[in-house]
């Protein structure tokens, strides 16, 4: 499905991120962890053509990402606010995104109604601007829109961030509900540790721009990704 090769990206010659290889197979639920500076999003930005590698290539689904253009066609993506479009009501924005994925209103319609438990009351019918929302609000809109058309592949950053833990959980099923019923590859970053790896079936964790575990969701795995990450204190020295 995703196939990256000797991927390299480096700033003023110092490497922030080192990928000799991975491969991410069609409906896997991909989850990256790792802490502030570690590459998870200049990965995805990677993945996504938003900004150039210095050696390597990101192939998705037979297609180089930077020769062509077409790769959109099947891939939904949210990493941040720049991805909405602020001046629009939330109502607007989904109706720009379902003309973009070719979807008529009555499609437009029943799929928004999917999400109302998501939603909460709190995106449509409201009259306000996106640029007036909430953090969390900002953010389950760009998750849904992401998700609009059925893609193939979708993209998300820290989706979990600003939503509260009413919202992080409906997140959890409606990923892995999104994924069964459609066969869609999901990756997903995030710090919350708890959330990740609940929904990934596969967890990488990134450390300096390396991955250095990769490892398929057990029942040990939170436990495992948590002690890579607790600090070494000198009680657990002696």
């Amino acid at each position: 499905m995703i196939q990256i090769n000797e991927l390299i990206k480096a700033y003023n010659k110092e490497i922030v991120l080192n990928i000799p290889e991975l491969r991410i197979e069609k409906g896997e639920i991909f989850g990256l962890v790792g802490n502030n500076g570690a590459g998870k999003t200049t990965l995805f930005n990677i993945v996504l053509d938003l900004i150039t590698a210095s050696k390597g290539t990101v192939i998705s689904q037979g297609i180089n990402v930077r020769e062509s253009e077409d790769w959109k066609d099947f891939t939904g993506a949210f990493i941040d606010e720049t991805f909405l479009i602020g001046y629009l009501t939330a109502e607007e924005y989904f109706n720009f995104i379902a003309g973009l994925r070719r979807m008529n209103k009555i499609e437009t319609s029943d799929f928004l109604a999917i999400y109302a438990d998501f939603f909460n009351g709190e995106i449509l019918g409201k009259k306000k601007f996106i640029r007036d929302f909430s953090k969390g609000n900002q953010k389950k809109a760009g998750i849904v829109a992401a998700l609009m058309g059925k893609p193939e592949i979708v993209v998300l950053d820290e989706p979990f961030a600003n939503l509260d833990p009413s919202s992080q959980y409906k997140l959890r099923k409606l990923i892995k509900d999104f994924a069964a019923q459609n066969g869609t590859t999901f990756l997903i970053s995030d710090h919350t540790l708890e959330n990740i790896a609940d929904v990934s079936t596969r967890l990488i964790i990134l450390e300096k721009g390396k991955i250095v575990r990769d490892v398929l969701k057990t029942e040990t795995t939170l436990q495992e990704v948590e002690a890579f990450f607790k600090p070494v204190v000198e009680a657990d020295i002696f």
